[in-house]
């Protein structure tokens, strides 16, 4: 499962925000342990402390002390508000302006998307 660039606790942090931006972990879920994770993915549990305690930071999981960890109430929209901000500064701005130079118009960048989703959906 961790198999990517970044550290273990990194990828255990997107992993479950991946899950609740998916709706497979819900407001006031119960995540899996730092135990459980350590034992599951035979890890050292302070690299999931360590990725649980940067989504405690972000607002995203909550501990609930002698119980364990739940997601938080809102998780899911404060996930999508970060995740759409970055989007915008981090991958559209460098393509609109790659696209300016080009000379590429709103309109038929509109166009495009228009027809790569006809009905505003999304290919999930």
């Amino acid at each position: 499962m961790f198999d990517g660039r970044e550290p273990i606790y990194v990828q255990i942090a997107e992993a479950i925000r991946g899950e609740i931006l998916s709706g497979a972990l819900q407001e006031g879920d119960q995540v899996m342990s730092t135990t459980q994770y350590a034992t599951t993915y035979r890890i050292n549990p302070a690299t999931a402390a360590k990725a649980f305690a940067e989504l405690v930071d972000e607002g995203v999981l909550y501990k609930q002390r002698g119980v364990g960890m739940f997601v938080t109430d809102g998780a899911a929209a404060r996930l999508r508000s970060k995740g759409s901000d970055s989007f915008f500064a981090e991958r559209l701005s460098p393509v609109l302006r790659e696209a300016a130079h080009l000379g590429i118009t709103a309109e038929q960048l509109i166009t495009y998307i228009s027809d790569q989703h006809p009905t505003g959906g999304s290919d999930r």
